[in-house]
């Protein structure tokens, strides 16, 4: 009876979190970060101005070259006079004014400064108009084919849109392989210049959402308000993207109803082969078998109702034939919930098992003729 119980208040809970979801903005996405599932998503293609949600890939290119080594967080950066013109949203550099890096993105992050996010380009590729270059190219690179960079910053400029889909894209990718931008992301209040400049995140959700990590807001009067939102809760992180709100306050619960219906009604299962996986015979390879393993990621997305009650069910190739290349198929794993199938994961060579010699084979027959002698 308890068991009918949790299943009838499951559903319940799954038929009233998506029939009560409701996004006033124009355009919007939800996404899971470790598969990239979108969840939701209404006119995500739609070419809109994304203002300072431009940010995400500028911070991307910044921490793809931290993670490179060539830029560090305690390199001093010296602000130029371009950077320092740059007006909106802003920690008002001075002219050769030298900050770390460190405290330049904690500047982006937190108050969206335009300032650093120049000075930031120009430590990176030389100058902010061979950075949007590069913008460009790394966008090209993540699919994202609706997005035309003119500037680092997201001020307005003619012909510089993106959509809520590419910046779903450019967000998981800055989370998913560069983590530690939640050093930043996450603050809600600091300083820099010791102390002298006082910084309040633009993102109210870092104070006011259960597991919120970031990610960037934006707006001007053309672009309205806009958001890239990201939260983790039970080891799940979401993306909720925002374009074009007609308020502040309505972009941040937008983004909360995007949220709370994620969380609500997904959650993330481990595909792991929960037996261990037998070893396939291999015929004609310099060794007898070779060990299967998961193709796919160990993670996977499934409703909240489900994720207890997974099975799964494991074919392997009887033999291979060498030689045998890693990643070469060796069979399928389906997981399954009671008659529905959720997946079907692959299962490949773990490592490559080159074909056996002439030279090889007569040594193999050598050495079992003495043994058996």
């Amino acid at each position: 009876m308890k068991r009918l119980i949790a299943l009838l208040w499951a559903v319940l809970v799954l038929a009233t979190s998506a029939g009560a979801l409701e996004v006033e903005a124009p355009s919007a996405l939800l996404m899971e970060k470790e598969t990239g599932t979108v969840l939701f998503a209404k006119d995500e293609h739609a070419k809109l101005e994304p203002a300072s949600v431009t940010k995400v890939m500028t911070l991307l290119l910044t921490m793809e070259a931290i993670d490179a080594g060539t830029l560090h967080y305690d390199d001093m950066v010296t602000a130029s006079a371009h950077a320092c013109s740059m007006g909106g949203s802003q920690i008002w550099l001075e002219e050769n004014e030298q900050m770390s890096v460190s405290d330049m993105l904690k500047a982006v992050c937190v108050v969206s400064a335009n300032d650093c996010a120049v000075a930031l380009a120009e430590a990176v590729a030389g100058s902010e108009e061979a950075f949007v270059d590069r913008m460009t190219q790394r966008a090209a690179e993540l699919g994202m084919a609706d997005t035309v960079f003119k500037n680092a910053t997201g001020l307005p400029a003619e012909g510089h849109v993106t959509s809520a889909h590419d910046i779903a894209l450019m967000s998981r990718e800055l989370i998913l392989n560069h983590p530690d931008i939640r050093q930043y992301t996450t603050i809600w209040m600091d300083t820099l210049r010791d102390g002298a400049s006082s910084l309040v995140n633009t993102n109210r959700l870092i104070r006011f959402y259960e597991g919120a990590t970031g990610l960037k807001t934006g707006s001007t009067d053309s672009a309205l308000y806009c958001l890239s939102a990201t939260a983790e809760r039970d080891g799940m992180e979401l993306i909720a993207v925002i374009m074009k709100g007609s308020t502040s306050a309505q972009r941040f619960e937008d983004a909360q109803a995007l949220l709370n219906y994620g969380f609500a009604t997904y959650a993330l299962a481990s595909a792991a082969p929960q037996t261990p996986l037998a070893p396939v015979p291999v015929s004609l390879g310099t060794q007898a078998t070779v060990q299967p393993v998961l193709g796919a990621g160990d993670r996977l997305l499934v409703e909240k109702a489900q994720a207890g009650s997974l099975t799964q069910t494991v074919e392997l190739a009887e033999s291979v034939e060498a030689p045998v290349a890693e990643g070469d198929p060796l069979g399928t794993m389906t997981v399954t919930c009671g008659e529905e199938t959720i997946a079907q994961l692959p299962l490949v060579a773990g490592e490559a098992v080159p074909r056996i010699t002439f030279g090889q084979m007569l040594l193999r027959m050598l050495r079992m003729a003495l043994l058996s002698a």
